[in-house]
């Protein structure tokens, strides 16, 4: 039979739909497409915004006007919050939301039997075990993703996930480690260990600690590289720099949120730091590993955000020295405390300063990839793909860039220098050292 992917929301989802995907084709199922015809679909939802819940929702109707008589399953974060919605829909065969979702296969097949809508959602508040899941290939990416938790504990104003992926549930050490070396076996150079909370690994855990897996995952032999998706502020210790100080192996990357730079919308989101920490702590960063590449994630518009609020967040980023952002418009998210607020920011304004965010990204980025150029550096570039006359990879800082070459690159690391600092696509050259 033939089955059909499409995932929505944050690389944990497509993480887990990799794996799905990965358990159908070991059963005999064939991956096809999810615009074409198929005899199962499976949609994995994303539930972040009350607009994620929309395009969630049109992709299980697409889904069902493509066949109407496929088996059309439903998974992940938006079926675990709203699987009432979600069954309503004329078409939907079964509903899963974020928990044992390798009996997927199971209840396929079960559906195939009984014809019956099968639901199955647990009280995610009660769910204390990592949701096993493996992965031994990526369909398109030279880089693998390893998810090594999930859940959080944090309950910032603005994010529902808590309440969709429950508490942090580590994955056990030895399972993280035999499928990064079944990645690495398979020609993966790169790894990215990912999560909804990943620096929170391990604080679930009597004996083990995310300093103990950096550890342990950084000495993999074979390994070429090693990236950290993304990490709290208050959770990048002495103890970890120094390990990525020392350890070549660990990509000269860094995302860390900020999500906002003004004192009071932070404690009105519920984040756990102020700019003062936040600043300071990049600093000693930048102390132990020089131009290490540091990305971020804000948020614009939070309700109540004054002109004065957005102003004091404009001179933290500039401060801040990105080397690029991730800017996103606040989005109601029903469920959540913000949502309640009734001092929400009118769609214009958010634009117009979304827009302000956007040139400033551009100029930190330009100005950080010019630094980089100017110091003549050798950078370490991984090549994804490859067209007639030019290769393209991102170097262990994160900037994308291109080389002039009529070679097959793909999945091969060479040293490469600037030639020019565009943005966001930059130029190189090899190095011929």
């Amino acid at each position: 039979m033939t089955i059909a992917f499409t995932t929505l929301g944050c690389k944990v989802n497509h993480y887990e739909t990799e794996a799905l995907q990965s358990l159908f084709k070991s059963h005999g199922y064939d991956l096809v497409d999810h615009k074409t015809f198929a005899d199962i679909y499976v949609i994995n939802t994303c539930t972040v915004t009350n607009t994620s819940d929309s395009k969630s929702r049109k992709a299980i109707r697409r889904a069902i006007k493509m066949n109407p008589d496929a088996i059309i399953a439903v998974i992940g974060c938006y079926a675990q919050i709203d699987h009432e919605t979600i069954a309503g829909i004329d078409g939907v065969d079964i509903i899963m939301g974020t928990t044992d979702r390798s009996r997927l296969l199971e209840h396929i097949e079960t559906y195939k039997r009984e014809r019956k809508q099968i639901l199955e959602v647990k009280d995610i508040t009660r769910y204390k075990t990592f949701d096993r899941l493996n992965v031994s290939a990526f369909e398109e990416n030279t880089r693998a993703f390893i998810k090594i938790q999930d859940g959080c504990n944090e309950f910032c104003t603005y994010c529902i996930i808590p309440f969709a992926r429950g508490r942090i549930r580590s994955r056990p050490l030895p399972e993280v480690i035999a499928e990064a070396k079944r990645l690495i076996a398979s020609g993966f150079k790169e790894l990215v260990l990912t999560g909804i909370h990943t620096g929170g690994y391990g604080s679930d855990l009597d004996d083990v600690t995310f300093y103990d897996l950096l550890d342990q995952m950084s000495r993999l032999e074979g390994l070429e590289r090693l990236r950290i998706s993304s990490i709290e502020i208050n959770q990048l210790t002495d103890g970890i720099l120094t390990m990525i100080q020392q350890r070549p192996v660990f990509a000269r990357h860094l995302h860390i949120p900020l999500q906002h730079g003004a004192n009071d919308v932070l404690k009105r989101m519920r984040r756990r730091y102020d700019t003062a920490a936040y600043l300071a702590k990049l600093e000693k960063i930048r102390s132990f590993l020089g131009d290490i590449a540091i990305t971020t994630d804000v948020i614009v518009g939070f309700p109540g955000e004054s002109d004065a609020e957005f102003d004091e967040m404009v001179g933290t980023i500039k401060q801040a020295a990105f080397s690029e952002m991730h800017i996103f418009p606040y989005s109601k998210r029903s469920g959540t405390k913000a949502a309640e607020s009734d001092n929400h920011i009118h769609g214009t304004i958010k634009s117009v300063r979304v827009g302000q965010l956007l040139q400033l990204n551009e100029q930190l980025a330009s100005a950080y990839r010019e630094k980089i150029k100017a110091k003549n550096q050798t950078l370490s570039v991984l090549f994804e793909r490859c067209d007639n006359t030019q290769c393209y990879g991102h170097t262990s800082e994160y900037i994308y860039l291109s080389v002039p070459s009529g070679d097959n690159l793909r999945n091969t690391f060479h040293p490469v220098k600037l030639i020019d600092a565009n943005y966001p696509q930059s130029t190189g050259a090899f190095d011929k050292v």
